[in-house]
């Protein structure tokens, strides 16, 4: 039915597949969304147009299950963004410190780390999980699907189940591995509401055949008379740090005036990164080019405030590394997962030698400081060809042609941005770093703690230097008499660092905080008294507001770093995974809560 789909559009098919997957979705969502139905309707919504959009470019060997299911994840820990509250978080979180063994248990005991758990499970363990319980397979239907016999399905079925009972267990969860898959088969899937797949099936392939817009979408959710809960959803990728400025005395209405201030910046940075934005013209005037390998210098440093293992973090053992690969069968994330924490360089060419057009791989390939030039601008190529939808790798690219002199180059580069996803893959890294480690017989709070402190992130310095290089090829079109260019491309500077500092939900505080330094660099290149946007405000206006910005983190920067040498390890397991979903502010915001006031 998907290939159908993909080939041919096949709005029957695509029907079919709703009303085939609707209970495993809607399952899921509920379970994340803490029970709320109507979120659940939402977020199931927002899958289902994923899939209709992504169908098409989906590989023929993917599981379609597995999709779903991680993609519900991922949609329903943002609508949770927009929803939380910090009463139920608090409550989650005393949930989390009571669970008990009872092997009736129901599974709301275990639904608010349920999926999170599964995710972190292993390719093959997560199918088996998934087609078992969610889809409700039989195990010859299991092992059709994997490739292998009866017997063999049962067998596999009962190790995923094992492992994901040890991963609850380090969440609290004291049921059985009985008790759990009772519970799994028996309440693992929820009937979605009467007529919702029929519903959902018209708003998705409406919502394709419409494109990608932001706001297209949610024309198409207030037609459909959906709540606006996917309204929030979509705006809490672009919420700005201004966010926090209420701090614990946030309410829900000061909430949804923020949300408002944000879809009114989405609406003008649609405007900025849409393909009539202005380029500069080529060939471009000589500049003077700095070659630097750490403009970061000490920006990294305000961030890194607190580690559980600030002295002595941990690197995997080789039989650690084996093990961990055997498990996972050697595939191009467990590789660079174990290269990452093992530091050992040859998992980085294994990975490179046998996963080539991987994404993920050329994006590691491209930060290998070990490289000749030629090397990394042929993986350079690799990562654009692998994912031609993200502009980090034109970002990438336009820093190396830069730093070699290309400017026209470079130019064309950050011309090919407009339109384009941003994905730096830092969750992505980040939660593979823990599953390595998890492996290895560390704790989860442990996991998180290393995978997330540990983890590099050279790709900003490089971010960082190509905004100066533009301010600076801007300085040389003025000098030129080229103000047209000059304007342009300072507006590429400020799409640049935007693209960072409206990352709000980071898992690390500097990339907002790059975004921010990025675009200062070029607001202060312009002249203060000009207009900036269309609501009347100057380019001064912006400048304080960038500085007000960052005044706001850093005073909860400040608030939080007593309590961070505090913390028991239940809440810093809290903590982690709250930087995990909502972003480093967030996490920051609740330690304050918490803290600040006992």
């Amino acid at each position: 039915m998907l290939a159908e789909y993909a080939k041919n559009g096949s709005e029957s098919a695509f029907r079919e597949l709703v009303a085939r997957y609707i209970n495993l979705v809607y399952s899921t969502a509920l379970r994340l969304v803490a029970g709320d139905a109507h979120l659940a309707e939402d977020v199931t919504q927002t899958v289902f147009i994923g899939l209709a959009r992504k169908g098409r470019t989906l590989s023929t060997g993917v599981m379609l299950g597995g999709w779903l299911h991680q993609h519900t994840y991922h949609v329903a820990a943002k609508a949770m963004r927009a929803e939380r509250r910090r009463q139920s978080r608090e409550r989650e979180a005393v949930e989390m410190n009571t669970l008990h063994n009872d092997s009736g248990a129901d599974l709301r005991q275990v639904a608010p780390m349920l999926d999170e758990a599964i995710t972190q499970l292993g390719n093959e363990d997560r199918t088996a999980i998934l087609l078992r319980f969610f889809e409700q397979r039989d195990f010859r239907s299991v092992g059709e699907a994997l490739g292998s016999n009866e017997d063999a399905a049962r067998m596999r079925v009962n190790r995923a189940l094992e492992k994901l009972h040890s991963l609850l267990k380090h969440r609290g969860v004291t049921l059985s591995v009985a008790a759990l898959g009772a519970v799994l088969t028996a309440d693992a899937v929820t009937a979605a509401p009467a007529g919702l797949a029929v519903t959902i099936s018209g708003i998705a392939l409406a919502g394709a055949a419409a494109g990608t817009g932001t706001f297209t979408l949610l024309k198409i959710m207030t037609a459909t008379q959906f709540k606006l809960g996917l309204g929030a959803l979509v705006i809490a990728g672009a919420t700005t740090a201004l966010v926090v400025q209420h701090q614990a005395q946030t309410k829900l209405r000061e909430e949804n005036q923020s949300l408002r201030q944000q879809m009114a910046k989405l609406q003008t940075e649609n405007g900025r990164f849409s393909k009539h934005a202005p380029t500069p013209r080529l060939p471009a005037p000589p500049m003077h080019v700095t070659v630097s390998t750490n403009a970061l210098a000490g920006d990294s440093q305000s961030t890194n405030l607190y580690t559980r293992f600030k002295d002595n973090a941990p690197k995997l053992t080789a039989a650690q590394v084996e093990a961990y690969l055997k498990a996972n069968r050697t595939n191009a994330a467990s590789l660079l997962a174990a290269y990452r924490t093992s530091g050992d360089p040859a998992l980085l060419k294994e990975a490179m030698e046998k996963y080539p057009n991987d994404p993920q791989v050329a994006f590691e390939a491209v930060l290998d400081k070990d490289l000749s030039p030629e090397q990394q601008r042929q993986w350079l190529n690799t990562f654009e060809q692998s994912a031609p939808d993200n502009a980090l790798a034109n970002y990438l690219s336009a820093f190396n042609y830069f730093n070699s002199g290309q400017i026209d180059q470079g130019i064309q580069e950050l011309t090919a941005t407009s339109g384009k996803q941003f994905n730096d893959y830092t969750l992505d890294r980040i939660q593979d770093d823990d599953e390595a480690y998890l492996s290895a017989g560390y704790s989860a709070a442990e996991a998180e703690r290393i995978s997330a402190s540990e983890l590099e992130l050279p790709q900003l310095a490089q971010v960082k230097q190509l905004g100066v290089d533009l301010v600076d090829l801007a300085n040389a079109y003025s000098q030129s008499g080229d103000q047209a260019s000059a304007q342009a491309a300072l507006q590429m500077a400020m799409n640049l660092g935007q693209r960072y500092e409206n990352a709000s939900t980071s898992v690390t505080l500097i990339s907002p905080l790059v975004g921010m330094a990025i675009e200062t660099i070029a607001l202060r290149a312009m002249d203060p008294n000009s207009p900036y946007g269309g609501n009347g405000q100057t380019v001064q206006d912006q400048l304080n507001q960038i500085v007000q910005q960052r005044a706001i983190i850093k005073e909860l920067v400040q608030q939080a770093q007593p309590f961070l040498p505090t913390m028991s390890d239940q809440d810093i397991f809290n903590y982690e995974n709250r930087r995990m979903l909502f972003g480093e502010l967030a996490a920051f915001q609740w330690l304050v809560n918490k803290y600040g006031q006992q």
